[in-house]
């Protein structure tokens, strides 16, 4: 039995889907609402690419500081190993290429007595100051990600409203309330409420997730700051 005909017999056939249709919602809209849509869609693709480019950056960064710490304590000479990691983005590096600096400066050119009170606070300063600016710098693009977690919601019940304000609009010209007219008007607009909420959502959860994780590696970072400069400290009491 040959199978052909009979598909392109039921191919030729017009469907009636009682689904909606995304797509046919979009280009039947106002063009403000098609405005509020584009827009919200184009930030739902920026929020996506914000959600993957963070996660592999996220787990690349914490996998080097474990990595360099590990290799940090096991070395003999902490300065030359600090000069070779220096600039492979590894905020760990960072932070101990700050106390090392500040180590020198505190040291270079004394002709009395070593302050070791201020050395220990300046060193501390360095390095915390460090922490902070690392820890900044790897959440810097998050807030995009709240931005649009908090406006998106928003910006979609702007579109509802300007299209079930044009539905109503449409009732007055045809001089008829019927569903058949008011319909598809308020499926459209209400489709602009669904992409705002299909934007806000991934970026609210990523925000809040994203964040815990920057701060988990911030106090990661300053053990490791901390652990430094009690190794410091102790050298300062040699001297």
């Amino acid at each position: 039995m040959n199978l052909f005909p009979i598909l392109a017999a039921v191919s030729a056939e017009p469907v009636h889907s009682g689904r909606l249709n995304p797509m046919q919602l979009f280009l039947d809209a106002d063009i403000v609402v098609q405005a509020v849509m584009l827009g919200l869609i184009l930030a739902s693709i920026w929020v996506w690419m914000i959600i993957i480019s963070f996660s592999l950056r996220l787990a690349r960064v914490k996998k080097r500081c474990a990595a360099f710490e590990t290799e940090f304590w096991k070395a003999d000479d902490f300065d030359a190993l600090v000069k070779q990691r220096a600039r492979q983005d590894i905020p760990s590096a960072n932070i101990a290429a700050a106390g090392m600096s500040e180590w020198r400066r505190s040291a270079k050119g004394r002709t009395g007595p070593l302050d070791r009170d201020g050395t220990r606070q300046r060193l501390a300063g360095a390095m915390e100051s460090q922490v902070a600016q690392e820890a900044d710098s790897l959440a810097d693009r998050l807030n995009f990600l709240a931005t649009v977690g908090s406006v998106a919601p928003f910006v979609g019940l702007f579109g509802t409203v300007w299209g079930i304000m044009n539905s109503f609009f449409q009732i007055g010209v045809q001089e008829n309330s019927s569903l058949a007219v008011v319909a598809p008007g308020i499926s459209e607009a209400l489709f602009a409420t669904a992409i705002g909420l299909f934007a806000a959502i991934p970026a609210v959860i990523a925000y809040n997730r994203f964040s815990h994780g920057v701060n988990s590696l911030e106090s990661r970072l300053q053990r490791f700051a901390d652990r430094f400069h009690a190794s410091l400290s102790r050298e300062l009491e040699r001297l």
